[in-house]
């Protein structure tokens, strides 16, 4: 599972994204960036921050 939160990239935001691929949390934080932070498009330097922020989300043993 890939997580990114808004967090991770500098923004007051507790929006998370979750996914089984990047291509899937990129998505998910494209539409948020539209919907909630007012991003008619994301530009190219934001898109590369979002990308390397994404990591694999840690699991608890059961």
């Amino acid at each position: 599972m890939k997580t990114l939160s808004c967090r991770d990239v500098g923004v007051d935001c507790d929006f998370v994204a979750q996914g089984q691929t990047e291509q899937e949390v990129m998505e998910k934080a494209a539409q948020h960036a539209r919907q909630d932070h007012g991003f008619a498009d994301i530009p190219p330097e934001l898109q590369a921050k979002v990308k390397a922020a994404i990591h694999d989300k840690e699991t608890t043993a059961a």
